[in-house]
């Protein structure tokens, strides 16, 4: 049975290995990504980052004036885990991964497409993604802005915890390469509403300095750096 702690929050593995940087947390705000929409009341995102604690190793007159390649950046390809058993229900796959946007004045006009992104339909926000059904019938798991072409699941199969899915990407509504992931009560994003989550086992740098604190479950702090304990 999916494992839900007293608070309400349902409890989830952090989807991946290594480092990540947390932004738009629900432990910052709710709703986390200031609207109810697509089932993100409570969602958040990881931003892969190197033991330096940088998304990117690499700045340049592009970082400051215009678009950067995904590839750039630390999370681009690393590997998406499932953050516990479950049925797959969809993956979407097809969608581009965009370039990168570090520059205020390439956000711009990215900012001023997002209307017409969301007339595009849910899949133009999410991109490429996974939503799982866990066990004992719900709630849904989604993992978010995966990268063209690596998803390794298709909708029917079962999954377990900690099995690969996929790759992190820049696809949907991303400005830079990283993880959006949210639990929610129905499959189609759409009509979905958010459900709260928490996560198990894993050490956090809060504000991304300092010693790190283990954590046997809860949500992330904003701008904290967490990492998967073994």
């Amino acid at each position: 049975m999916t494992e839900i702690l007293p608070s309400g929050e349902v409890l989830l593995s952090l989807p991946f290995t290594g480092r990540w940087l947390v932004q738009n947390s629900p432990a910052r705000r709710v709703p986390s990504h200031g609207t109810d929409l697509l089932g993100e009341r409570y969602a958040i995102d990881f931003v892969g980052v190197d033991a330096r604690g940088r998304t990117a190793a690499r700045r340049d007159w592009r970082t400051a004036l215009a678009t950067e390649p995904a590839d750039r950046f630390v999370g681009f390809g690393r590997p998406i885990l499932a953050p516990a058993d479950g049925v797959v229900v969809v993956a979407h796959d097809g969608e581009p991964d965009h370039e990168a946007r570090r520059s205020q004045l390439a956000l711009v006009p990215y900012a001023l497409g997002q209307r017409n992104r969301l007339r595009e339909g849910a899949s133009a926000i999410a991109g490429n993604h996974v939503v799982l059904r866990l066990p004992g019938g719900g709630p849904f798991v989604a993992l978010v802005h995966l990268r063209a072409g690596s998803l390794l699941v298709r909708a029917g199969e079962t999954v377990r915890g900690g099995q690969k899915l996929a790759e992190c990407g820049n696809s949907g509504n991303s400005t830079q390469p990283h993880l959006h992931v949210q639990v929610m009560d129905s499959a189609d994003l759409s009509v979905a509403r958010g459900v709260p989550m928490a996560f198990r086992r894993y050490r956090e740098w809060r504000r991304g300095r300092g010693e790190p604190a283990p954590v046997e479950s809860g949500v992330p702090a904003e701008a904290a750096i967490v990492e998967p304990l073994p």
